[in-house]
């Protein structure tokens, strides 16, 4: 075993505590001495005994190897006689006490043999025990800080695991050989489990990358069929499959954007909402833009597509039309897409943005309930907020909001 498998939590919370307490016992000591030493200077007073100064046992006070320790007081009364066989045996002389100068501010006694030995008054006492609760005090505040800090680096790697996930940065990582026992063995779980979230998350891109490039195959023989139709058909299928194409494009722009970790750009917002009102415009859709000239975002393009795409896509289905519309203020640019739906209930809004959740199964609307949530990734990803609300006149609008966008970052 090595001194690495002792390191625990428990043995260094018993060396902190064990110090701390000897600590404060010795600074105590030497303050509180070293005050009554020069109080008793100051004073006057005679230098307090030592151990082996005082009168040993069944020896009266002021008497010792080397005689009395002061010249003894007048006569006083009578007392008991002394102990047999010793000098001065019978009755001895009671010494008086020294008076105290003024200025006693610790009401120190004269101490010595003849006054029984050293005793601490009320102010030492409450100066010991202040001494050593502020030592014991100040252990804890540096024991606590010094015990909780492998707590806090966790606790900043969890926060910042989220946000590494939306932003595709590289996950956090601890430093599994630092610490006691405990602490090492949490840092190699935490490690373990980042990596197995960063695996699970690019197995599901590259399984959405998969079935994107395979459905290539099947809508290629499906076109070579289309000119078994009859004209009118093969110009509906063949703009279903166009509208197949297109999301699948996008899908994989979208995978191959994370994949490379790509950076936001700054996308002129108007330009691309009106292109894809445009598309939608040839294919029969209700779409309206209205939008001031100008608005840029930072963002990646083709997952701006693909939020505004799903967005405006669920505008049609639910309300048989879009109205796209923007303002840019100080909190950065808001567009909002409105439709004239039955909206949502206010205790479900959020829930909508679950992954397979749909609120219209007995509607007959198509969809998988992935819509949502999928936009709200993307703008997550690219630091924009997304959220819904029902608005006064019916129906409901989505908005989404981009932080602003420099002057230099606009410019480049």
């Amino acid at each position: 075993m090595t001194l690495r498998h002792l390191d625990t939590l428990l043995l260094r919370l018993f060396v902190l505590m064990w110090v701390t307490l000897v600590l404060s016992h010795l600074v105590a000591f030497s303050v509180v001495v070293g005050v009554r030493t020069q109080s008793r200077q100051i004073l006057g007073l005679a230098p307090e005994p030592t151990g082996w100064q005082r009168p040993p046992p069944g020896m009266p006070p002021g008497a010792g190897p080397a005689g009395p320790s002061r010249p003894p007081g007048p006569p006083g009364p009578p007392g008991p006689a002394g102990p047999p066989g010793l000098a001065g045996a019978g009755r001895l002389p009671i010494p008086t006490l020294p008076s105290l100068p003024p200025g006693n501010p610790f009401g120190l006694s004269p101490g010595g043999p003849g006054a029984g030995g050293p005793r601490m008054s009320t102010p030492l006492l409450w100066l010991d025990y202040g001494l050593r609760a502020l030592v014991i005090a100040l252990g804890a505040l540096i024991g606590a800080r010094w015990l909780s800090a492998p707590m806090r680096r966790l606790s900043q790697a969890a926060h910042g695991l989220s946000g590494s996930l939306a932003r595709r940065e590289a996950l956090p990582q601890l430093d599994a050989g630092r610490g006691t026992r405990e602490v090492r063995e949490a840092a190699q779980v935490f490690n373990t489990m980042t990596q197995r979230l960063q695996q699970q998350f690019d197995a599901r891109g590259m399984h959405l990358a998969a079935v994107s490039h395979d459905l290539r195959t099947p809508l290629t023989r499906l076109r070579m069929r289309l000119e078994a139709l009859p004209p009118e058909a093969r110009t509906h299928a063949a703009r279903d499959l166009h509208e197949i194409d297109e999301l699948l494009d996008a899908t994989l722009a979208v995978l191959r954007e994370q994949h490379e970790n790509a950076l936001p750009g700054v996308v002129d917002l108007g330009a691309l909402l009106q292109a894809i009102a445009d598309d939608l415009a040839e294919q029969g859709q209700q779409v309206e833009v209205s939008l001031p000239a100008g608005l840029r975002v930072r963002a990646r393009p083709a997952a701006l597509r693909r939020i505004v795409g799903n967005l405006v896509s669920n505008a049609l289905r639910h309300g048989g039309s879009a109205r796209l519309s923007a303002v840019a203020d100080g909190q950065g640019v808001t567009l909002w897409v409105d439709d004239d739906g039955p909206g949502i209930p206010p205790a479900q809004l959020a829930q909508v943005f679950e992954p397979w959740v749909r609120l219209d199964r007995s509607r007959g609307h198509a969809g998988h309930g992935l819509g949502l949530a999928i936009a709200r990734e993307l703008a997550e990803h690219d630091g924009a907020q997304l959220w819904l609300a029902n608005r006064n006149g019916g129906g409901l609008r989505a908005c989404v909001r981009w932080p602003p966008v420099n002057d230099m970052s606009a410019r480049t």
